[in-house]
């Protein structure tokens, strides 16, 4: 692909640019069938990645306490984990080919990741997520899944046919997320919006990636259930009753979806901070930074009584345990996890390695059912409008989080499907308002992609906005 083609904005790397009509014939169908048979072994590695990461998670939180003696982890127990993944991630992002993926400030992926970084990524994950580290494995998984699929490709033909390597790695990154978003739906939608493309070129991304990613998830699907094993999947078993919403809903749900967007941007911001800040004698403010996340996570179960395990890790199982009994946790004990949870955040967005998408959506479901006591509105709607405006803020792609929050409330998700769209919506405009004012402040210092004023991140590696979208 010519250079003028790839520096258009909205054309996504990997597929036909304006005058360019969609790929046929032979070539086409290759790169198809290629794609569905990639999707499996992608899948299988994504299972057993993420199987050993939840089971790493339980060994950590609840089999040591336990062992020690201990019914739930003690306040202090963030601090030795912490501190632990400071230590290890250490090496990593000083000395590994690929520095263990970008910093999680900077979004989940520009472009596929090869496969020489793929090792750096699997331990840099499996060696910190567990341990507490406040970010979620989609990253990580669509690292792996590029990595992965770019391996069915010599390196000879990757670099003769750029354009075909990188519609498989992107595939190969869409089979990896759609097994923890709870099938291709979700994953498909998120990547063709991310392209911002249209006409014959988006058929040419979005066929593979459909492909590719179903037969990820029948495999995956069937693995779990032969054997036994847990993922940790965001999803959720149980939610509040439903409720059709009304005024009351909308009247509430505006300004709550401005709160959390403000609140999340704040997190962001100091994400970026924190990113500056840890350029430079990484190794040291590396661990320094492991340290104040534990520090987070022990001010929470300090301030709430509660286990710090609430508060820590990317927040699947908080999230289902807060969906199905919301009433479980005081007015207080929810405004304590935002603000802990946001603080814990920020600091691994700029110095850890993660995805940045599972913890902002406990952070908005937390914030949401804050506020469900209010009169007028109820839980559902609360619920709904968190995840909704919360996805929206941390991935800038509105139609992406309105489909995810809608199947991730099941029934819920169905009814609250105008309070969940407006709320997407609202996040998405108002976290690039605030996003454009910051750069305004800060002087429009232009990364060196060029994309959203945005300095480049010391491993090379641009990004969006908040968690910058997924580029194709």
């Amino acid at each position: 692909m010519s250079p003028s083609s790839a520096d258009r904005p909205g054309t996504a790397p990997g597929v036909p640019g304006p005058a360019e009509e969609a790929p046929a014939g032979r070539a086409y169908a290759r790169l198809l069938l290629l794609s569905v048979l990639m999707g499996v072994p992608v899948a299988l590695a994504c299972f057993f990645f993420t199987a050993l990461q939840h089971r790493l998670q339980q060994a950590v939180w609840q089999d040591l306490p336990r062992a020690a003696g201990f019914a739930e982890p003690p306040w202090w127990w963030p601090l030795p984990a912490l501190l632990l993944a400071g230590l290890l991630l250490v090496p990593v992002v000083t000395r590994v080919p690929g520095r263990g993926g970008h910093l999680a400030v900077r979004g989940l992926a520009r472009s596929p990741s090869g496969p020489a970084a793929v090792p750096g990524v699997v331990f840099a994950t499996l060696a910190t997520l567990p341990l507490g580290v406040v970010l979620g494995p989609e990253a990580p998984l669509m690292a792996l899944g590029s990595g992965l699929a770019l391996l069915a490709l010599r390196p000879a033909r990757r670099k003769a046919d750029p354009r075909t390597a990188m519609v498989l790695g992107t595939a190969g990154s869409t089979a990896a997320i759609s097994t923890i978003l709870g099938g291709p739906l979700v994953a498909a939608v998120l990547v063709v919006e991310a392209a911002a493309l249209a006409g014959p070129r988006l058929v040419a991304l979005l066929l593979p990636c459909l492909l590719a990613s179903a037969a990820g998830a029948l495999v995956f699907t069937g693995f779990g259930r032969w054997t036994g094993l847990g993922t940790g999947g965001l999803s959720l078993p149980e939610v509040p009753p439903a409720a059709n919403p009304d005024a009351g809903d909308f009247l509430w749900g505006v300004p709550l979806a401005l709160v959390i967007t403000v609140v999340l941007s704040a997190g962001h911001r100091l994400g970026r901070r924190t990113a500056d800040w840890t350029a430079r004698h990484t190794a040291v403010r590396t661990v320094a930074c492991a340290v104040a996340v534990g520090g987070c996570l022990t001010a929470y179960a300090l301030l709430t009584g509660r286990s710090p395990e609430e508060a820590a890790l990317s927040g699947q199982a908080t999230l289902g345990t807060l969906a199905a009994d919301p009433h479980a946790w005081s007015v207080g004990a929810l405004l304590v996890l935002v603000l802990c949870k946001t603080l814990a955040w920020s600091v691994c967005l700029g110095s850890m390695r993660g995805g940045p998408i599972f913890p902002a959506v406990l952070i908005g479901a937390a914030g949401g059912l804050a506020c469900a006591g209010l009169p007028g509105l109820g839980t559902a709607p609360a619920l709904a409008a968190g995840v909704a405006t919360a996805t929206a803020v941390v991935t800038r792609l509105p139609l992406a989080s309105a489909v995810l929050a809608v199947l991730l409330l099941g029934r819920d998700g169905s009814d609250q499907t105008p309070l969940i769209v407006v709320c997407a919506v609202i996040g998405y405009l108002t976290a690039r308002l605030v996003e454009h004012r910051d750069d305004d402040a800060g002087g429009q210092l232009g990364d060196a992609d060029g994309a959203g004023g945005r300095p480049a991140d010391r491993d090379g590696t641009g990004g969006g906005g908040p968690a910058g979208p997924v580029r194709a």
